[in-house]
Order: structure tokens, then sequence, then C-alpha cells
């Protein structure tokens, strides 16, 4: 349970339905055990009718030769008049029914004694009608508190685990594959609701109502009641050390989901590699092979949770012929009225399915712990980066490096080395460098969603931790290399940059991106709506439409991440002349591989392993004949080979 504990804040947020919860259980079980007592009260009066009026009529019939020799006067004679002795909370009972105390149950001779009969029976049918409405009512009432608790704390811990995996870094995705991160938002927590939900129900109607019956039953006889629970102590034992086997096989078969979910989702995500590589029979057998070993995990746990309920059923019969064993003795010594009996196998019945819930219960609380136990090592998890910051203030676009030097974590891979650099604020620095340099790595830096080993990043003179992070974002603009597009309207991806920019605004972005013309092609226009990622477009309408997403909200600071690399050289030539209307008085850096794309920026640095090689601008660095020139020259050649 100690997994569990991170719930005990919710449980306080909705203590109000908690608690309500929780009197309706009392007042429903309250119901349950009186329910038997009314039939059992029953048998108790028509016993005494049966004593003191119907043996001595049949003795006398017997001793004239039958019941049809005694006249109605004789019979009316030996009954005489009466009346039956109801206990008292029957008689309160009836009261509240509309019966009348003094004459509804007083009779006058025999002829008038079995109309007073089933006058009482239709009462007592009456009264246990109602009372098991009632219960019906309070029922509904309990399950609408608990349940509809368990829903909304479901619906919190669903949004504490989606905030969550906002807040970490892209490191944490690094290492934990896509499938496992759904799983214990999906799956997890779906195992969890249930215990905060049923398990929870069931295990506060077994507390209570184990104490009212066992209290009754002590009240009526307690040697009987003694012996009747004996098997409980067993009962305990066997579901502990079930349990624990439980807890074990659950975790495995969360872990197995998990792998699956991963498969599933890497299949739907390269559907297109695996058709191209033909490779959809051998991905469809190693499936196979991992569902089979899901379906192996399941069934162990099955088997080891389908022990529970024989061995509750078993132990709960063991009881319920004890009691029929010891009250019969009692009976027949004269100790107890056979209504007791009655009553001792009602209640002991009346526990059998909260103590089988038991078991079902506690395979609950044990696969919840499992999966919380998941969930909570991604809510502990701790970002790389501290949102520690104070700054809120609009930023100028002055950047700085200073001997900057990061290791990715997760690789251990060193990709920039003692960079240092400066850029003015409105000015355009470029990156250029072969795949690995290091290009991508001081994008991220900038934008904050890595932390340098050493050194110390700048903007406008103040470290860059100092800037709360949404300013620092919110501020900036930023095209990656890998395009990521939603399942929405081409309209609300632009828009997504801004969220409350109109259509004219989309617009303007789009022609900016050199789309827009592209856009209104489509029957929908800008309300087409995209596939998974944007698969229904090419990589250079998807670039461009990130583009028109990262300007739309005007930055202080651009950053495109090697934006261009789809698009053919004309259309790079017209998104570029677009962008110098909106780069003007912005800070721009503009990482590449293609000379094409940075040759017209103030400044450019020329990456290798990490370090910078080259800098200065275009026509100086081809003079120099080093790796820019290089890198210029083959690209030359490639455009005039496609030529």
């Amino acid at each position: 349970m100690k997994s569990l504990k991170h719930l005990h804040k919710y449980f306080w947020k909705y203590r109000g339905k908690l608690f309500l919860g929780f009197v309706f259980i009392v007042l429903t079980n309250l119901l349950g055990v009186y329910s038997p007592q009314i039939i059992s009260e029953g048998i108790k009066v028509l016993r005494q009718a049966n004593s003191l009026y119907f043996e001595p009529l049949n003795e006398a019939a017997e001793g004239v030769g039958g019941m049809n020799m005694l006249s109605g006067e004789q019979k009316d004679a030996i009954v005489g008049n009466g009346e039956l002795d109801l206990p008292y909370s029957l008689q309160v009972m009836a009261e509240m029914l509309g019966y009348d105390r003094d004459t509804s149950w007083s009779f006058s001779g025999y002829e008038d004694l079995l109309p007073t009969i089933v006058s009482l029976s239709l009462m007592l049918a009456i009264l246990y009608a109602v009372v098991h409405a009632l219960k019906g009512i309070f029922l509904f009432y309990q399950r609408q508190m608990l349940i509809v608790m368990s829903r909304n704390i479901e619906f919190d811990l669903k949004n504490e685990i989606f905030d969550q995996y906002q807040r970490l870094t892209p490191s944490f995705y690094k290492l934990n594959n896509t499938g496992d991160v759904m799983n214990r938002i999906s799956e997890d927590v779906s195992r969890v609701r249930t215990y905060l939900g049923p398990a929870i129900m069931y295990t506060i109607n077994l507390g209570v109502l184990i104490i009212m019956v066992v209290y009754v039953m002590f009240l009526i006889d307690w040697e009987m009641t003694l012996y009747s629970l004996t098997p409980l102590p067993l009962l305990s034992i066997s579901i502990f050390y079930v349990s624990r086997k439980i807890n074990a096989k659950s975790e495995e078969v969360q872990r197995q989901q998990s792998y699956l979910s991963t498969l599933v989702q890497e299949a739907v995500s390269g559907i297109r590699v695996l058709k191209a590589y033909n490779r959809e029979k051998h991905n469809s057998e190693y499936f196979a092979n991992q569902s089979n070993e899901y379906k192996r995990r399941s069934l162990a746990l099955i088997k080891i949770d389908a022990l529970l309920m024989p061995i509750i059923i078993l132990l709960i019969g063991l009881s319920t012929i004890l009691a029929i064993y010891v009250g019969a003795l009692k009976v027949l010594s004269g100790e107890l009225g056979i209504e007791y009996i009655f009553l001792f196998v009602f209640y002991v019945n009346m526990l059998t399915w909260p103590f089988a819930s038991v078991g079902w219960v506690t395979s609950l609380v044990q696969q919840a712990e499992a999966s919380q136990k998941r969930i909570n090592e991604f809510l502990r998890a701790q970002p790389d980066i501290e949102d520690s910051g104070n700054r809120d203030t609009t930023i100028q676009g002055e950047i700085e490096f200073r001997n900057v030097t990061f290791i990715y974590p997760d690789s251990g891979t060193k990709a920039l080395d003692g960079v240092s650099f400066r850029v003015q604020p409105g000015k355009t620095l470029a990156i250029l460098g072969r795949t690995g340099s290091g290009k991508s790595t001081l994008a991220h830096l900038v934008n904050r969603l890595y932390e340098p080993l050493s050194g110390e990043i700048l903007i406008d003179g103040a470290a860059i931790s100092r800037y709360k992070l949404n300013s620092l974002r919110g501020q900036s603009g930023y095209v990656p290399q890998e395009v990521f597009l939603f399942s929405d309207t081409i309209g609300n991806n632009i828009a997504f940059g801004k969220i409350d920019a109109t259509k004219e605004e989309i617009e303007a972005a789009a022609k900016i991106a050199g789309i827009h013309d592209t856009i209104i092609e489509y029957p929908l226009g800008y309300d087409t709506l995209l596939g998974e990622r944007g698969i229904n477009l090419s990589g250079g309408q998807k670039q461009r439409i990130s583009i028109a997403r990262a300007i739309i909200r005007h930055p202080s600071l651009l950053i495109f991440d090697d934006c261009l690399s789809a698009v053919d050289t004309q259309t790079e030539e017209l998104i570029l002349s677009n962008l110098q209307k909106i780069m003007a008085g912005r800070t721009n850096l503009i990482i590449s591989h293609r000379v094409s794309s940075i040759r017209n920026a103030d400044h450019i640095l020329v990456l290798d392993r990490g370090r910078i090689a080259e800098e200065g601008m275009h026509e100086e660095l081809l003079a120099r004949r080093g790796i820019y020139y290089e890198m210029y020259r083959r690209q030359q050649l490639e455009e005039r080979t496609k030529e």
C-alpha cells in the first residue's frame, strides 16, 4: 500500500463525497442487518400463536376425533380473546405503516385469529419490501458518492500525469519509449481507479457489515458466533499469501502491456517504412509472439487470482455448517429458538459476498499498487531544467555563449566543446556544419531545453537561468528540424504558435512561409484536416507550415533549425526572401547544412565536432578556403548535377 499513499491528497480533496459515501454505506447495512430480523421476529410471533392457540386446538381436536368435530363455539372458547405479542421494534414499524397498536393484532375467537395472522403476514411483507426499497435508495447514493469520487480522482490523476509529462525535458523521452509513457496514463490509471472506487467501496462496506453483523450475532449467542467465525483467520492467511503472488504477476503483465503498446505505436508511425521493406509478415509474427507472452503472463495471473474465490466460498460454507450444527444442538437443549438458527444462517450468508469480495478487492488493490508504483516513477522524475528564474521582461535579442560545453546525459556524446560567440540584437547568426557537429544542440540550449554541462549562456546580459521558462520560450519562435504537425486543421496547426490568431494573421504567416497558394488549392483550404503527424503532406509542405507556426507569434528571437532541408532551391529562395521582412529587427539563428540558406547572414559560425572551426561572413569564409569553402563547392557541384 506504500505506493498508493500518493492518492491520499485526493481523498482529502473529495472528503465530502467520501464521508457521505461512508454514511450511506452505514445506512445501507443497518437496513440490511435489520431485514432478516423482520422475518425472524415474524417466525417468533407465529411460533407464539402456534403454542398458545393452535396446539391447544390440535389437542382438543385429537380428543374428539378431528378438527371437524369441534363446533365454532368450541373453537372460539379454546382460543378465546387475545392479542399477538409483537416485539417493540415491529410495533414501531407497524405504526409507521399505519397499523393501530391496540386493535390491529387483537382477535376474538378462532374465526378472528386467522385474519389477524394474515394481516400480520401482509404487514411483514410490506415492511420487508419498504426496508429493501430504502436499502436500494441508499445503495444508489452510496455508489453515486464513491464511484463518482473515483472518476473525479481519475480525472485529476490523469491531468497530474499529463502536466508532469509536459514538465519533463527531452532527455526523459529519450530514455522512455512512447508506448510505456502512454500506458501509464491510460491502462495504469484505469487500474488505479478500480481501487479508488469499487475496492474502497467494498472494503468500507465489508468493515461496517462485519462490525454490525458480528455485534448482533454476539447479542444472540456468543458461543455460536465464535464457532461460525472460526474459519475467518484461515481466510485472512490465504488472502495474504495469494495477494503477494498477484502483485508480482500484475507487474509482469503491465510491463508486457507497455511493450505491446510500444510495438503498435512504432508500427503505425513507421507503416510506410514497414511496407517499403516488405516486413509486414515478420512484424506480425513478432507481435504475435509478444502477444502470446502477454497472454501467458495474464493467464498466470488469472490462475492465481482464480484461487481466491474457491477458498473464500469453501470457508464461508464451513461457517454456515458450523452455525447450523451448533445452533441445532442449542435448539434441542432449549437454549435457543429455531428462528435464531435461521437468523445466523442468514447473517453468515450475508457475509458471503463481502468476504468473497475480499479476494477480488485484494486483487484490485495489488494490481492498483503495482500500477501506482509505475505511475509514481514518472511523477517523481525530476526535469533537468528547473524553472527557478524570476525574470519576465521583453527580450531585446542579445545572445552570448561563454565557453559552453554540453554532453547528452543519455548517450554520453559530447555535442559542444567550449563554444563561445555573441549575437547583437536584431542581427542574424548562421550556424553551419555537417551532421553531428552540434548545430541542433545549440538551438536546444538557446531555448533552454537542456542545461550546459559547463560555461554560461546569457540573453541581454543576464544568465538564461534567470528567465522564467514561459517568458523565454514565449518570446521565441522555433522551427525544429523534425517537423511535428497535429491531427487537426491546417489553420489550427499554424495558429498553434498563437492561439488567438485571426484568420488574416494565419494567412499572412502562410504567405511569408510560401505555403498559402498550396493551402487554398485544397477543397477545404485552411480547414483541411491533416492526418497523424501531417502524413498527407510532403516534407517541404510540413516544414513551411512549421515556419508559419513560428512567425505568426512575432517573436523577439527566431530559431530555424535546418528547416529548409526538404524544399527545393527555388522554394528556399522564395521563403528566405519573404522571411527578410519578418526577420528585420529580430535576432535570428539560422541553423543549416546548406550554404545557400545562410550566406546572407550577418555572421556565420562553422561547427565541426562540437567546436567552432571557422567564423565570419560569407565572402570571408570563402576566401579562407577551409571547411566552409569545401561545403560550398560540393553543394554547388550537386546543384549543377541536378540540373
